[in-house]
């Protein structure tokens, strides 16, 4: 793909280190492009991740997850979302165990991540821990993820409700992160709605979005801190996108700010302007014009000699009297009708480009060493 210095959605992001006085080990990147020089269909990028690690470990696990993940997407030719995203987070988090391994002060580290991925106004997720994606669409706030940890395990199977996983020991015992010793399976589900399965969660891959709808993706620092109707209200309630952000961190700084808080909000404009299509190139028109021809042609020649083979097959009907005691000759007939559904064609590009995505400063989140999977603990 191509980078581009404007996007066509409205952004605003903000990251802060929380009121515990810890290093910020939350990175963001928010990048545009389009498609390739043939197609300007315009794509936006945006991943949240959330390092987990002492010694300042968890801050370099983000930065390597928000580095490389961009990079591999900046680099694609953006065709597949899905299988890009799948292999540019298992990757990462392969680099993050190796990077890891390699140095002790770094063993155990790891990072969430939460990306979304628009081309023109198709949404695309996908995520790992538990930083989350929210749609804000008239009104509603819906948690387009699925966190895994510990205590949405336990709410799913009716051991703990939603209400007392909030202060539970165990909310940030992640159960899936990058940089695991086998890489993450990459979750896709994009749940419109609370009732919905696994399987049409997925389907909802590409989805539309509508004017005025709003994304948000923000790491727990804000979810463990300000409910989500409390989100939504705040959002409403600010004229911009950079107010917005701000009054979300505020908020989570006014409650205690125990760990770092990061805020990435991506609205779509109400008068989204007509997203352009891919332009055919000449020798493809022409082939397809000779092709259609030679097609008419050479329908044309099977249509006339099949009449020609009926008409030789078929002997000249002779007059007869039929006596009039016989019976009238039946005759039947059979007509069977054929649909066509026609397929969507999905639009080829190649184009490649390189990015090396900017963040902010890093900061801290401690690990901790009783549990076999990753938490983050907040430190008064």
């Amino acid at each position: 793909m191509i980078r581009t210095e404007r996007a066509h959605m409205l952004t605003a992001a903000l990251s802060h280190e929380g009121m515990s006085g810890k290093n910020n080990e939350d990175r963001y990147a928010v990048t545009s492009f389009v498609l390739g020089e043939e197609d300007p269909t315009p794509v936006l990028f945006a991943v949240v991740a959330d390092g987990i690690g002492g010694h300042r470990a968890g801050e370099v696990a983000a930065e390597l997850a928000v580095n490389y993940i961009t990079t591999a997407v900046a680099e694609s030719d953006g065709k597949h979302p899905r299988k890009i995203l799948k292999d540019a987070i298992q990757a990462t988090s392969t680099i993050i165990a190796n990077y890891s391994d390699s140095e002790e002060a770094k063993q155990g580290m790891g990072s969430t991540c939460a990306c979304v991925w628009i081309t023109g106004d198709r949404l695309y997720t996908a995520y790992v821990g538990d930083s989350r994606i929210y749609l804000l669409r008239e009104g509603r706030i819906q948690q387009l993820t699925v966190d895994h940890t510990w205590v949405q395990e336990a709410i799913e199977r009716k051991i703990i409700t939603p209400e007392q996983a909030r202060g539970h020991p165990n909310v940030h015992v992640i159960r899936r992160y990058l940089g695991s010793p086998e890489p993450p399976e990459v979750d896709f589900r994009l749940r419109l709605y609370d009732s919905e399965g696994d399987a049409l969660s997925e389907n909802n891959q590409g989805t539309q979005l509508h004017p005025d709808d709003v994304l948000l993706l923000c790491s727990d620092g804000l979810t463990d801190l300000v409910w989500n109707d409390e989100i939504a209200e705040i959002i409403r309630s600010k004229d911009t996108l950079k107010a917005g952000v701000q009054a979300l961190v505020d908020t989570a700084n006014k409650r205690g700010g125990y760990d770092n808080t990061t805020v990435v909000l991506i609205s779509v404009p109400k008068d989204l302007p007509e997203l352009p299509h891919r332009k055919i190139p000449l020798p493809w028109i022409i082939g397809g014009i000779v092709f259609l021809l030679l097609s008419l042609v050479f329908a044309s020649f099977l249509a006339i000699n099949l009449l020609r083979a009926v008409n030789e097959a078929t002997p000249t009907p002779t007059l007869t009297s039929i006596p009039a005691t016989s019976t009238p000759l039946a005759r039947a007939t059979r007509t069977a009708r054929m649909t066509r559904t026609p397929q969507d064609t999905p639009t080829v590009v190649q184009t490649t480009a390189t990015y090396r995505p900017v963040t902010i400063e890093p900061s801290y989140t401690p690990w901790p060493t009783n549990t076999t999977a990753p938490t983050v603990t907040p430190t008064p």
